[in-house]
């Protein structure tokens, strides 16, 4: 892919996300409906909402490249084979902090080529805060309306790890993986910002032993390998895209490699 074209889609994937943050804020209120999936994870009409918007303007945009949605996959619908490039999409990630309203959810966009990410985009909504990357040394964040700054991954300090966890998806294995770490703080937050923040430099590790999805996880990780950092699995493998059934192993994402 030539520089113009990840230039020109990374512009794209902005904007979509930009537009389908504003579809989930009008959806916000007591007022929400939500429903139980097959997986018994919940669904808004926020996250159909902005999927709906997201997946027509890839389609528009890039007419030629396969979209996989997690909506459309919760459905049942049926998706083309994922070979080469395209694209995955969580429209709202972190549906129950955007139920509990504690502004940690996000609209994660990412390109994925020869089974890893290269472009992605990752919206807080209600921070208005969007990470970004559009390949190798290009990671970004623009918060509200200041001027988009690089991001980089730091190695992981001698005084010990700031390690995240995912606020409402805890489990006695990952526990048990991060008692073993020298950990300095453990920190919490929803969705794919944990990977954000790795790639910001405000923290170090995190351990995911515990049922993903492809469309969890590949905007974050395009920011993240971006910024210096990676998401490998426990084999040390990169955490590779368009797998059966779209489920990942388990994996650990981490800043930079001293």
């Amino acid at each position: 892919m030539s520089e113009l074209d990840r230039k020109t889609l990374t512009r794209t994937i902005r904007d979509i996300a930009f537009a389908a943050g504003a579809e989930i804020l009008a959806c916000t209120g007591d007022t929400v409906a939500v429903r139980e999936k097959a997986d018994r994870s919940p669904v808004t009409a926020a996250d159909e909402a902005a999927e709906i918007l997201i997946v027509e303007a890839l389609s528009r945009a890039t007419p030629d490249i396969t979209i996989v949605a997690e909506e459309q996959m919760a459905r049942g619908e049926t998706v083309p084979p994922a070979a080469g490039r395209f694209w995955l999409v969580d429209p709202l990630d972190g549906t129950r902090e955007f139920l509990a309203g504690n502004g940690e959810f996000t609209v994660n966009i990412a390109l994925i080529d020869q089974h890893l990410p290269v472009l992605g985009a990752v919206y807080l909504p209600a921070q208005r805060r969007l990470y970004y990357a559009s390949g190798p040394g290009e990671a970004f964040l623009e918060a509200r309306d200041a001027a988009a700054r690089p991001l980089a991954a730091r190695p992981a300090p001698a005084a010990g790890l700031v390690v995240m966890a995912s606020r409402s998806h805890g489990n006695p294995r990952t526990d048990a993986y991060i008692a073993k770490l020298d950990v300095a703080r453990l920190a919490r937050a929803g969705s794919s910002l944990k990977f954000c923040l790795i790639a910001a430099g405000e923290a170090d590790l995190y351990p995911r032993l515990g049922s993903t999805m492809e469309w969890d996880t590949a905007a974050g990780h395009a920011v993240l390998r971006a910024a210096g950092g990676s998401v490998r699995t426990l084999d040390g493998a990169e955490l590779s895209y368009g797998k059966p059934a779209f489920k990942n192993p388990d994996f650990v994402a981490r800043g930079r490699d001293a």
